[in-house]
């Protein structure tokens, strides 16, 4: 299966909408673009991953780089996510504890805000 990575803003969040696999062979392009939205001045991101099927541990990578890189400028990466196949991922590897893990869009865009970038809210 291919990975679909789409973006849009919305209430001051670019929100980022990822679909598909994100694998060893699809990681990069996810990777590019959190790389483009970051270095094109986009540091509170929102991916969006509901439509993703399958996650391994390049794709795990690609977000713990995105966290970083958005860190380094004082900004926020919140995740919205409610598949419990990909939430076992984050919570095996212990991964829940450095990412905002929400069920809605509007949910972590709202704890992005109030929180500003200051880190992990949940």
């Amino acid at each position: 299966m291919d990975l679909s990575v789409t973006s849009r803003e919305e209430n001051g969040r670019t929100v980022v909408e990822v679909s598909g696999e994100i694998d060893v062979y699809t990681a990069p392009t996810l990777r590019e673009r959190l790389n483009e939205l970051v270095g094109s001045g986009h540091h509170h991101l929102v991916v969006d991953m509901e439509g993703v099927e399958f996650l391994d541990s390049t794709g795990l990578g690609v977000l713990v780089g995105g966290l970083k890189r958005v860190r380094s400028h004082d900004g926020s990466l919140h995740l919205v996510c409610q598949r419990e196949k990909i939430l076992k991922v984050f919570r095996i590897t212990g991964l829940t504890k450095v990412f905002p893990i929400h069920d809605t869009v509007a949910d972590a865009i709202s704890a992005s805000a109030s929180v500003d970038g200051a880190g992990a809210t949940s």
